[in-house]
């Protein structure tokens, strides 16, 4: 048996049955976020509710459909740190807006 043999026998990619299994969870969870936006909650109760179940989400596409969950850890650690990145820059930038539109008194 070749090295390259011996390398694929080694890396083994999710099964059929996990990625099905990982689509009917995301399933679910888009079923709950779409009753909790008819449902009459507090909107801060909501926007937690929803905002943890979308990271959720991202983290199930990002590794079972993204494949990272199969690859080295040295992509992850460039990947996951740029998205952090990216979000810290959003929130600089947008957030000082979001306080001054939250304050402003209505015309």
């Amino acid at each position: 048996m070749s090295a390259k043999d011996e390398a694929l026998e080694q890396h083994v990619p999710g099964t059929t049955k996990l990625f099905v299994w990982v689509w009917v969870a995301l399933l679910i969870m888009t079923g709950i976020e779409t009753f909790l936006a008819y449902e009459n909650l507090a909107l801060l109760l909501m926007l937690t509710l929803l905002m943890g179940l979308s990271v959720i989400k991202t983290g199930f596409i990002l590794s079972y459909f993204m494949h990272l969950r199969f690859e080295r850890m040295g992509l992850f650690l460039m990947i996951v740190p740029a998205v952090v990145f990216i979000l810290c820059m959003i929130l600089i930038f947008l957030y000082p807006d979001s306080i001054r539109l939250l304050h402003m008194q209505p015309h």
